[in-house]
């Protein structure tokens, strides 16, 4: 019974997710975007089947172990293109820092108009970074990380929703440029919706999120005490 179960929420996570993406094809909208759409998809399967989430995860985390490999992977085009990112290595560097810092101010000036308490400051400060580096962060320091996930995943899903139209008003077309954008905001969810437009793109934003993580990191003792 387990290793059906475990079958039926593989499929109905890659039917979702391919659904979705035919869909996104065709009618292009923030509401259409794969991401959003597979995950507001497969909760509405679960509720109607009944599946408790419980054991949903048990097919989840082998898609999710598959992550890994994937990410690792984003290494050849990056290599492939190394010329690129060695040229605008420092503009990049530059333009992440400065992302993560308005995000971060942003936070502070949200949590202090509504008078927010510690912890959801401390899952602001940390929700354009992926899940596992964020809930490590907020556990170090005594935060909540359940909190801390929530604001990543949805951080994740709005970046995915918002991003792409926002750049192509912007009009901003380099794979470069948006693969920064993607990964430094959006994380995990915006490098799987950077791949989609490109293979570099999304190693470009694979990259970008694994440099957020370590700045974030680095400096988190330091936002920690100001906050």
């Amino acid at each position: 019974m387990t290793t059906l179960i475990t079958i039926y929420s593989i499929l109905i996570t890659i039917l979702a997710y391919f659904i979705g993406r035919k869909i996104y094809a065709k009618h292009p909208s923030p509401f259409t975007t794969p991401v959003f759409f597979s995950t507001v998809t497969i909760i509405l399967v679960l509720l109607i089947s009944g599946l408790d989430f419980n054991d949903y995860s048990t097919g989840k985390d082998i898609i999710t172990y598959f992550l890994g490999p994937a990410t690792v992977a984003l290494a050849v085009p990056l290599y492939k293109n190394r010329t690129i990112i060695v040229k605008y290595g420092i503009p990049a560097i530059s333009g992440m820092i400065l992302g993560l810092t308005v995000t971060l101010i942003l936070a502070f000036v949200i949590a202090n108009a509504f008078s927010l308490p510690q912890f959801i400051l401390q899952g602001l400060a940390v929700k354009s970074i992926t899940v596992p580096i964020a809930v490590e962060i907020t556990e170090l320091y005594g935060g909540n990380p359940n909190v801390s996930a929530a604001f990543v995943i949805l951080t994740g899903v709005l970046g995915t929703m918002i991003a792409p139209r926002m750049m192509d008003k912007l009009n901003i077309t380099m794979p470069f440029a948006r693969g920064i954008a993607y990964g430094t905001i959006a994380h995990g969810l915006g490098t799987a919706q950077a791949a989609q437009e490109s293979e570099f793109t999304g190693a470009v934003a694979g990259a970008a999120m694994a440099i957020a993580g370590i700045l974030i990191s680095c400096f988190f003792p330091l936002i920690d005490n100001f906050l």
